[in-house]
């Protein structure tokens, strides 16, 4: 029998939330998580489409109907880790679109046991994912 994949991003019942109410106002959304300035290394929340993603960028899956990308950089330093978007009282000092709200998505990790990393989740470039994962 067929081990199901390790998740590589996960998320929290109140992440869930916020992205429900933050969807009801701008439709589909998408995170990016940079490394770079302006709470780049915290998850950014967009509307679909809004923040283009290329060859420099990772896909690491979905969370509650939302792709997941992350810069292939950062990716570098966290493969060996599985994140989990948790959602947080404060303002970051970011364009993602949960601010307004008073919230701030952060990132909550832990490291992939060796039995996990024998069986992980597929990640894809941003071309990549246009040909395997977009319908």
């Amino acid at each position: 029998m067929s081990q199901r994949p390790a998740s590589r991003v996960l998320i929290t019942p109140a992440a869930e939330a916020t992205i429900d109410v933050l969807r009801e106002e701008h439709g589909p959304l998408m995170f990016h998580q940079s490394g770079g300035c302006c709470d780049g290394s915290s998850p950014m929340c967009f509307a679909k489409g809004e923040f283009r993603v290329g060859t420099n960028d990772v896909w690491l899956g979905q969370i509650h109907g939302c792709d997941f990308f992350m810069s292939a950089a950062q990716f570098a330093y966290w493969q060996h880790t599985q994140l989990t978007v948790d959602v947080v009282k404060g303002r970051g000092a970011s364009f993602s679109l949960e601010i307004p709200l008073g919230v701030r998505f952060l990132i909550r990790s832990r490291l992939f046991t060796e039995e996990e990393e024998k069986n992980m989740a597929p990640v894809y470039d941003g071309e990549e994912y246009l040909e395997h994962v977009v319908d």
